[in-house]
């Protein structure tokens, strides 16, 4: 293993037995130590920076963010390891270990070391290179600070002041003027400010000119980035106001040392992990309502207890109720003002969706231009709609035709739901994980105005298929009409001429010399039985005589005629005459098909009243596979179907025979 994959591990080492040793002597110190929570944040602090830097430096060797997250976490250990080595050595054992002041004046003079590693971190994130060789000025300068500002603390004479051993001990290093100290600690202090906001222009200028992943991993630094000055001018003003710093130190601690470290880590290992900009601006939003909502509640508490009377039961509640009722007005107006200074592209779209929704409750725009507008507010003149028609089980675009969905193109595709139920699937150019934000808000702002597009097409969809079937109804009526029309001029009417015809012949030949004309007789006797038959037939195709004693009678004498077994089951109850006759011929249609098509050895024929509907059955153990094209008898009989308010459905599989099933309305 190289020297570059051991110091990582040895720098984590350190780092966790110096937490370990604090521990151990705050438990020592009794009395002299301090809270355990202040121990476990420092623990949290510690291991999220020792842990995020050594991760990064094996991952990423070449990366020196892994190297200054190592350096931050074993500074961190040590300041706290020193202060609790202080308190237990000056202390809890009245200076019975050695170099007890050496551990307080590391604690209390090195704290500017604990800003140098994050603010080093801001300089050099993501790549761990400067944004530029002209930065290497300004680096050197903030170095100088705080190396300056740490040599003044260590050699302030009173280093000490306000720490437990204040009046204990004195600082081991050679004095020096106080007033050259206090003298060189404003500028030095302002510098070290002016180091923290370069180091927030530095990300600045790297963010103007990165890519779209860099991009990313910028703005995980910079959801935290503020936490850096703003510890520092906390911790400066507690100083200045009380003469200690240790709560807003602590707290600095806990926040700025253990977040950046895992927003880094995230940026740099997983920065498409999380939504960074929704993220942000939802960090901002509730940050700035909380803050409003709780001056609002101190400002409305103090009102009603002064115009109440000091009843405190009564205006806690009012101030609470007021409270709750801004709560989402004062959200809507935050985000509002968040996403056009923040955020303007989501708040262009928003806002453009928004006067869309108005004008379509005012009739000014129809709904299908909702694609259009997406197209348009989302900046991708590839985006597509695609409608779902549960009915159907298929997509169809705006014009309401069916499209195919299977994925096979270069489009991305994300789904629309709208309470739990499926609207339709936006077709766009593919967006680059963790960026989806914006599509996502502008499609959920649009939800309305697409379910409405959606029911839209799907009523045109019905409308036109009724107005397909009524035409093709109205058609095979015609050709109906012709076929009987042809038929009976071919067939019977021919028969019964020639009939004529013969008979009149035989009124010829009946004389006294001629025998006796049975052989003509019979020749039109045998073509009266075929035109007897022709109509027969004839009027079979038109309303079979059998339905006059049910649907069972006509289906079974339908099911001897058939050349294939016919297993019938018919319910007993009658219906309407027109379900019947339509059931009938759709049998009529399905036994065809099964004897023509199926190669089936046998058939379950069935008719029986469920749920208000006559459901009549054609069942066959066929080839199977039947599909029901256009021209095919089966679209007739779907629009017979459709006619009484019904439907037919077609359930064939290969090898597994075919089910031909009609459901009409009987109202019985």
């Amino acid at each position: 293993m190289g020297r570059s994959r051991v110091w990582p591990w040895i720098a984590a080492i350190a780092a966790l037995a110096e937490i370990i040793a604090l521990f151990v002597l705050v438990e020592l110190a009794g009395s002299y130590g301090w809270p355990m929570w202040q121990s476990v944040g420092g623990l949290i602090a510690v291991m999220a920076s020792v842990s995020v830097g050594l991760l990064i430096s094996i991952r990423r060797p070449g990366n020196a963010l892994g190297a200054l997250l190592l350096a931050n976490g074993v500074i961190l250990a040590a300041g706290g390891f020193s202060d609790a080595y202080a308190r237990y050595a000056l202390l809890a054992n009245r200076g019975g270990l050695p170099g007890g002041e050496w551990a307080a004046l590391w604690s209390a003079g090195t704290w500017p070391l604990i800003f140098a590693p994050v603010t080093a971190i801001a300089f050099i994130f993501p790549t761990g290179r400067l944004p530029s060789p002209r930065w290497r000025r300004v680096a050197f300068g903030v170095t100088a600070m705080f190396v300056g500002l740490t040599l003044v603390s260590v050699l302030d004479a009173d280093a000490f002041k306000g720490t437990p051993y204040q009046d204990r001990i004195e600082n081991p290093l050679p004095s020096v003027p106080t007033s050259v100290l206090e003298m060189l600690w404003l500028p030095l202090m302002v510098g070290m400010l002016a180091s923290l906001f370069a180091a927030v222009k530095a990300v600045r200028v790297r963010l103007r000119g990165a890519a779209a992943i860099e991009r990313l991993q910028l703005k995980w630094l910079a959801l935290v980035a503020f936490l850096i000055p703003l510890t520092v001018v906390v911790c400066v003003a507690e100083i200045l106001l009380t003469g200690e710093g240790d709560t807003a130190l602590t707290i600095s601690m806990f926040a700025m040392s253990g977040g950046i470290p895992v927003a880094i880590g995230i940026a740099v290992l997983r920065h498409r992990l999380y939504d960074i900009d929704r993220l942000i601006s939802r960090t901002v939003v509730y940050s700035a309502l909380t803050v409003l909502l709780a001056a609002a509640y101190i400002v409305t508490t103090l009102f009603l207890g002064t115009l109440l009377g000091g009843d405190e039961q009564l205006s806690t509640a009012g101030a609470t109720l007021a409270t709750a009722m801004a709560f989402s007005p004062s959200r809507r107006r935050i985000q509002d003002v968040v996403d056009r200074r923040f955020n303007r592209a989501r708040y262009d779209a928003l806002r453009r969706v928004d006067r869309f929704l108005v004008d379509l409750r005012a009739g000014q725009v129809p709904p299908e231009a909702i694609e259009g507008l997406l197209s348009e507010v989302l900046s991708d003149p590839q985006l597509a709609l695609r409608f779902w028609l549960p009915e159907s089980e298929m997509y169809v675009d705006a014009h309401g035709r069916s499209v195919s969905d299977d994925g096979g193109d270069s489009h991305a595709r994300t789904p629309i739901h709208r309470a739990g139920t499926r609207l339709a699937v936006v077709l766009h150019t593919p967006i680059e994980e963790g960026t989806t934000h914006l599509l996502e808000d502008v499609v959920q702002a649009a939800g309305l105005a697409i379910e409405i597009a959606r029911l839209r097409v799907e009523l045109r969809r019905q409308l036109d298929a009724v107005e397909a079937s009524r035409a093709r109804i109205v058609t095979a009526g015609y050709e109906e009409r012709r076929r009987i029309e042809r038929d009976l001029h071919d067939g019977a009417q021919q028969r019964l001429v020639s009939i004529g015809l013969a008979l009149r012949h035989a009124q010829h030949q009946l004389s006294p010399k001629t025998e006796s004309p049975t052989e003509i007789l019979d020749e039109a006797v045998n073509e009266i039985g075929v035109a007897i038959t022709e109509l027969r037939e004839l009027a079979r195709g038109v309303r079979p005589a059998q339905l006059d004693d049910g649907l069972g009678p006509a289906l079974r004498s339908l099911a001897e005629r058939t050349p294939v077994p016919v297993e019938v089951h018919v319910a007993a109850q009658r219906v309407a005459p027109e379900i019947e006759a339509a059931a009938y011929f759709i049998a009529c249609e399905g036994l065809t098909n099964a004897v023509k098509h199926a190669r089936a050895s046998k058939i379950r024929l069935a008719a029986e009243v469920r749920n208000g509907n006559l459901v009549v059955s054609v069942a066959d153990d066929g080839i199977g596979g039947a599909h029901g094209v256009a021209s095919s008898g089966l679209t007739g009989l779907a629009d017979r179907a459709e006619a009484h308010g019904g439907s037919l459905r077609l359930d064939s599989i290969e090898g597994l025979g075919t089910t031909l099933t009609a459901e009409l309305p009987c109202a019985s």
